[in-house]
This record gives C-alpha cells, sequence and structure tokens, in this order.
C-alpha cells in the first residue's frame, strides 16, 4: 500500500501566485517559436511588421517582468491531484483562489473577474478561478495555470451537429469560427478544437486543447492530418496578423477527441489570441 504524502495548502497558494505571474508575463516558448517562424516567413509588410513588434512586445514583458498584455484574463487551473496526496491546513479550492488573488495583486496584474454576471462588482482580487480538479495516479500535485484573456474567448463557438453533417460539418464550423472571429481575437491565433462527448465534455476538451503543452503532432495520425489540414485552410481566409492580411491567421490548431452518443457530433472551437498563457509546476 503506498504511503499518503502530505501537502500543504499555503504551499499550493504561493505555487498559484507563482504561476500567475508567471503565465502572464512570460510567453511560452513554444508560442514565441511558432511567432517567430510566422515572422520570417511572411512577405507582406504590414503583416510582417505586426508580428515583429508581438515578437518585441514579449521580449519587453520578459525583461521588465509586467504583463504580455493588459487583459491578464480569468484565471484557469488544472489541478491533477495524486490518489496518494492529502492536503492539509485548507482545502484545494480555497487554496487556488488565495494563490490567485496574491499573484494578481503581488504581480500588478489587471484584476477584471466581477462577482456576478448580471449585476457585475468587482472582487477586486480575480477570484473564482475557473477550476478543474482531476484525480491521478501517484502522490505528486500537478498544476497548471492558463489566464485566459475575454477577447478571444467572446470569439469561441459550441455546435451540437448531427453525425450526418459529418467530417465536413467540423471542418466548416471550425472555419466559420474563424471568419465570424475576424481580427477580433488579436491574431494570430491559436485554436483548441474540440470533438464529442457531450455539451459540456466538448467545451472542456478544447479549453484543454488550447491551453495544455504540447509536444509534436497529435499522437494519431487521422487526428495530426486533420490539424494540418485546418491549419492551412485558416491560413488560407486572410484574416492575418492583427487583421491586417497575410499568411498567417492562425499558429496552430489542436485537437482533442473523445467517446459520443451514436446521435451527436458535439464540436467546440475555443479561440485563443497570440497570447495564448500558459504555466505549469508539480509539487
Amino acid at each position: 500500500m503506498n504511503e499518503i504524502r502530505t501537502i500543504q495548502a499555503a504551499e499550493i497558494t504561493e505555487t498559484v501566485a507563482r504561476l500567475c505571474i508567471e503565465a502572464c508575463t512570460l510567453l511560452p516558448g513554444e508560442v514565441c517559436g511558432l511567432l517567430q517562424d510566422a515572422a520570417e516567413r511572411e512577405p507582406y509588410a504590414p503583416a510582417k511588421e505586426s508580428l515583429e513588434l508581438i515578437l518585441q512586445n514579449q521580449k519587453i514583458a520578459r525583461t521588465t517582468q509586467t504583463p504580455i498584455c493588459q487583459d491578464t484574463g480569468i484565471a484557469v487551473v488544472y489541478a491533477d491531484v495524486g490518489q496518494d496526496v492529502h492536503i492539509v491546513g485548507g482545502t484545494l479550492e480555497a487554496a487556488v483562489n488565495a494563490g490567485v488573488a496574491k499573484g494578481y495583486t503581488d504581480g500588478y496584474l489587471r484584476k477584471s473577474v466581477v462577482a456576478d454576471p448580471i449585476r457585475r462588482g468587482n472582487t477586486n482580487d480575480n477570484t473564482p478561478a475557473v477550476l478543474h480538479t482531476r484525480l491521478t495516479a501517484g502522490d505528486c500535485l500537478r498544476l497548471l495555470v492558463a489566464p485566459k484573456g475575454i477577447g478571444s474567448e467572446n470569439m469561441s463557438r459550441l455546435a451540437m451537429l448531427i453525425p450526418a453533417q459529418g467530417l465536413q460539418g467540423v471542418k466548416d464550423f471550425v472555419l466559420e469560427t474563424v471568419r465570424l472571429a475576424g481580427a477580433n481575437p488579436c491574431p494570430p491565433m491559436m485554436l483548441g478544437v474540440g470533438i464529442g462527448g457531450d455539451f459540456e465534455k466538448v467545451a472542456e476538451l478544447a479549453k484543454e486543447a488550447l491551453v495544455e503543452p504540447r509536444e509534436g503532432e497529435h499522437p494519431d495520425p487521422f487526428y495530426a492530418a486533420l490539424e494540418a489540414e485546418l491549419l492551412d485552410a485558416v491560413n488560407g481566409l486572410g484574416v492575418g496578423p492583427q487583421g491586417f492580411g497575410g499568411l498567417t491567421t492562425a499558429l496552430s490548431v489542436h485537437i482533442k477527441a473523445y467517446p459520443t452518443h451514436i446521435a451527436g457530433l458535439p464540436v467546440a472551437v475555443n479561440v485563443g489570441c497570440h497570447v495564448t498563457r500558459h504555466a505549469a509546476a508539480t509539487l
């Protein structure tokens, strides 16, 4: 029988606070690489200049430890909790929210969360976070913090297609989403596409596809080919960096699929701007 490992809630709070600041000031290396590649191959002057300014902006943010974007988002936190972990000194949810409050305050990050969607009223510390808790094997706690700006989030869409619409229906929905978004999500975009599950699961899949780091191609050759096809088609729309036109409307398309009902074909697209941020740590 495995021994239970104890993790203090205060340690979770400190880690989440650090990750909030890190995510908002340091653009992930893989995103910087995609931006650099896009800038190098872009022949259209306005688009090339936009990409170069985006790269310059992230360098300034990294050097000065200031936010990459003024919209420091709503804090989306994934907590993968090992089944042999016992959290003491408070609950996981309270520890995460305390970390978000501390990070957004200590890091001078913009606090944009309102207490009620209709009656509004700023919570003044960017809490509560959107917390996803997943039970995993082992005795570790992995935390991924992904602040999500609302400009791109507002462009995200979900559809409950029917199976008869098939693969072509999925492709058409992704392209329609990008076409409707236009310059609003500050392209070049990053796209997370969820396919399958039900109404709630497909949105979760799309967000995971967008914000979770992934090395290399999709492990399933079918979806790897579909990602490449969709990326080419999206870039063929010609929206381009900041809507100025050019070769790069999207930097990446990542797909996550899940089994679904025989009568269903849910699809969701979670749109990310070029500041698609995340930072992770394991306790």
